[in-house]
């Protein structure tokens, strides 16, 4: 695609691929109120002397209090603040009210909680298209030793989270399998009894054995996303780690793409297999995904919402 023809979401979404932490950058206004926006386009820079990053773009509603206030604050936000991420990613009135803080050493916005946090003195604002981009010299930070919430493809995911599927995986025989959605609609296998594909994991990092496994078995491009479901089966007494994943166009050589809600009523290889596709069905028309520790019977869903 030459740049003369980008489409601007899919140029997005091509980004998006990245995985990143996500922060909220603070400020106060020349009243003194307390304003910020949540970024995942943060970065240091340099050490000596300690610089960072961040972009901005020229129509937040932030821009002009963010590129005059002379200092600002990045809040790290840890993997269970992803409701801070929301709350600061929409026009919310008094964003300031759902979260717990109080003034940095230079001033700015800190959070209780954070995985880390930087108050800085601003360096430099770049123009760069339809952003700025903020340097920021670091004048204090601290470090709480909590994962900090990743992002990546419009969706949350937690590292504490998908290490256990990692740890699961190393513990003993595991089986791995996608729900492979494109359109709303989920690959399956099988006519009159469906399943999703499944390889077993022999070694290796899971999600690319996983992902040789799913171009192999279906010859389109696949991308292996987040966790969705780590269970352990009483009937074959082994691990399943199920991944959420998204394939290219085309016709796959195995397998068809199904609607959830109109193969509800079919039979499934297993209750999880069920189980999985109706909590899919639900978790979709929300837009709210989850990720499930248990076994075939019971356990707990883990909230990770879909979008900031």
């Amino acid at each position: 695609m030459s740049e003369a023809s980008f489409d601007a979401r899919a140029l997005r979404d091509a980004f998006g691929a990245f995985p990143t932490g996500v922060t909220v950058v603070t400020a106060h206004d020349s009243s003194g109120r307390p304003v910020g926006f949540t970024a995942n386009s943060f970065t240091s820079v340099s050490l000596d002397p300690p610089l960072l990053l961040v972009c901005l773009a020229k129509t937040s509603r932030n821009f002009e209090t963010m590129t005059g206030a002379g200092k600002f604050a990045v809040n790290i936000l840890s993997e269970t603040q992803k409701d801070v991420s929301n709350t600061f990613a929409r026009p919310v009135e008094d964003r300031f009210a759902a979260v717990e803080w109080r003034k940095g050493p230079e001033g700015s916005p800190i959070f209780a909680d954070v995985a880390a946090w930087f108050d800085c003195s601003t360096e430099q604002v770049v123009d760069a298209g339809d952003h700025v981009i903020i340097t920021g010299r670091v004048k204090a930070f601290d470090n709480s030793g909590r994962n900090g919430l990743g992002y990546a493809r419009g969706s949350y995911f937690t590292p504490a989270l998908a290490g256990k599927a990692v740890s699961a995986a190393a513990e003993g025989e595991a089986q791995l399998s996608a729900v492979i959605e494109r359109d709303g609609s989920v690959l399956l296998l099988g006519s009159e009894i469906l399943s999703l594909p499944t390889c077993a994991m022999e070694g290796g990092e899971p999600t690319q054995v996983l992902r040789d496994y799913l171009e192999t078995l279906t010859g389109l491009t696949v991308s292996v996303g987040f966790l969705y479901s780590v269970y352990e089966s009483r009937t074959d007494n082994r691990q399943h780690i199920v991944y959420r994943a998204t394939a290219s166009s085309g016709e796959p050589i195995a397998g068809r793409f199904l609607t959830p809600a109109d193969v509800l009523q079919q039979k499934f290889d297993s209750t999880a297999t069920a189980d999985i596709i109706r909590r899919f069905d639900l978790e979709n028309s929300i837009g709210n995904f989850g990720v499930y520790f248990g076994n075939e019977t019971a356990g707990k869903v883990h909230p990770v919402s879909r979008k900031a």
